[in-house]
């Protein structure tokens, strides 16, 4: 029970990005922090995660079900906010040596997605504001990206337009809040 209490729940409105970092301490602040790491803007990362995970540390994939019914394990290794696969995983670990890291921490699946977009923007040249793309990299993987995997999966490549149409509403969004988040006074206190 103790556990579950230390739990973090999903942001009660994870269509409006202001919203979500008004309610959750730390994330904006972890989220300027991998913008600066990284190179890679807030709205395109937690666009991401929005649609990977929404925002829940446990998140997994669905399960096999052997003669229907039975589970059977799942259906990749994917796991936590960013639905990292184990591999990916290990190589962010090892690359960053951040071997304590956790999928199911917010701080350190934000920094995993920032670390992603950044060499995907390095080893295929993608904008750092193309969440279309980004998103399919992320996906299919780098390699697959640059085979064109992704182009014979028209769902994939809807999916990666619903990514793109939530980042250009969160960068919106962050736009018109910013300067409350950079100053919590301004917006606490009314009289400041």
């Amino acid at each position: 029970m103790l556990l579950a209490s230390c739990a973090t729940t999903p942001p009660s409105n994870p269509d409006n990005l202001c919203d979500i970092f008004y309610e959750k301490d730390g994330w904006y602040e972890q989220a300027k922090l991998t913008q600066k790491r990284w190179g890679t803007p807030i709205h395109v990362k937690m666009a991401i995660m929005r649609h990977e995970s929404a925002f829940r540390h446990d998140a997994k994939p669905p399960r096999y079900y052997f003669l229907g019914f039975i589970p059977w394990g799942r259906i990749s290794s994917a796991e936590g906010y960013p639905q990292a696969l184990d591999g990916t995983w290990k190589r962010y670990q090892r690359e960053n040596n951040r071997r304590a890291a956790s999928r199911r921490d917010f701080d350190d699946s934000l920094d995993f997605i920032g670390w992603y977009l950044h060499t995907s923007k390095h080893q295929i040249g993608l904008s750092p504001e193309d969440a279309y793309s980004h998103y399919l990299a992320y996906h299919e993987g780098q390699n697959g990206f640059k085979r064109g995997t992704w182009k014979a999966k028209p769902s994939i490549q809807r999916y990666a337009q619903r990514v793109a149409t939530t980042a250009d509403r969160y960068r919106v969004q962050l736009n018109e809040c910013r300067e409350g988040l950079e100053n919590p006074s301004r917006w606490w206190w009314p009289f400041s």
